[in-house]
């Protein structure tokens, strides 16, 4: 059992993740953002590899990636980083990017990497569930790394389904169709969608993403499922702030739960 399925496993409800590019909004910025997430109480962290065409992200994702990237930040430098601070890392973490930066790296080596480091679970949004399950799945139980897959409210019951009996930690409840960073608010489609999953049984925790910026977007997500992602305001807090402790801090503050 990894860290991210030993946290489900005492902490079902009102879960809060949050979503940072590493390397951003400088390059040394990395351990000092986990560490201080941890110490603020939050559950756990999605940690971006910056990809020069992030495909399922908004502009201030796409932003902090191209700013990681000009900072010199790389896989090799991001596991250097996570390696220093992991005898003081407690919370867990999973790692977000895409699949070819995985692939020019070398598969088997970067969850090698990854799992030395701590990290406890991947998400490459650009992965098929079918190419998953016959190649990548016994490699990622090697390492004791849980895959974790997106889901949008276009997604069918029956893929739900085989992406539920394919995942052992959690199932990335994407708000919308849309790219992230651009929803003001969750209507009544987004939260009757966040509703039907909820009912469907599914053995695995539910994690909305995509939007979650306030207070009334958090607790919309909380309602239905099992927790919640901030990333692109997150990000803006990040760049706007003078010091990290400040930015985690206000983001609570946004999402009221100091």
């Amino acid at each position: 059992m990894n860290k991210l399925q030993k946290l489900f496993s005492h902490k079902r409800n009102d879960l809060l993740s949050l979503f940072f590019t590493a390397g951003y909004p400088h390059l040394e910025d990395t351990g000092s953002i986990i560490l201080e997430s941890q110490k603020q109480g939050i559950d756990f962290l999605e940690v971006g590899m910056p990809y020069s065409d992030p495909l399922a992200d908004g502009p201030v994702i796409q932003q902090s990636s191209t700013v990681a990237i000009a900072n010199g930040m790389t896989i090799e430098k991001l596991f250097a980083q996570l390696q220093s601070i992991k005898g003081e890392v407690e919370i867990p973490m999973v790692l977000m990017g895409y699949l070819n930066p995985v692939l020019q790296y070398g598969t088997e080596k970067f969850l090698e990497n990854a799992a030395s480091c701590g990290v406890s679970g991947l998400i490459l949004p650009d992965l098929p569930v079918k190419e998953y399950v016959e190649e990548y799945k016994p490699l990622l139980k090697k390492y004791n790394m849980s895959f974790i897959f997106l889901i949008t409210p276009q997604t069918n019951p029956e893929r739900i389904r085989m992406i539920d009996d394919n995942s052992d930690a959690f199932i990335y409840v994407v708000s919308s169709a849309a790219t992230t960073g651009k929803q003001s608010a969750f209507g009544q489609e987004q939260q009757a969608y966040f509703q039907r999953i909820s009912e469907m049984g599914l053995k695995n925790r539910l994690i909305a993403g995509f939007g979650i910026h306030n207070e009334q977007t958090l607790q919309q997500a909380w309602k239905s499922l099992h927790g919640a992602i901030c990333g692109s305001a997150f990000l803006k807090k990040l760049a706007a702030q003078k010091n990290v402790a400040e930015a985690v801090h206000l983001l609570r503050h946004d999402l009221a739960i100091d």
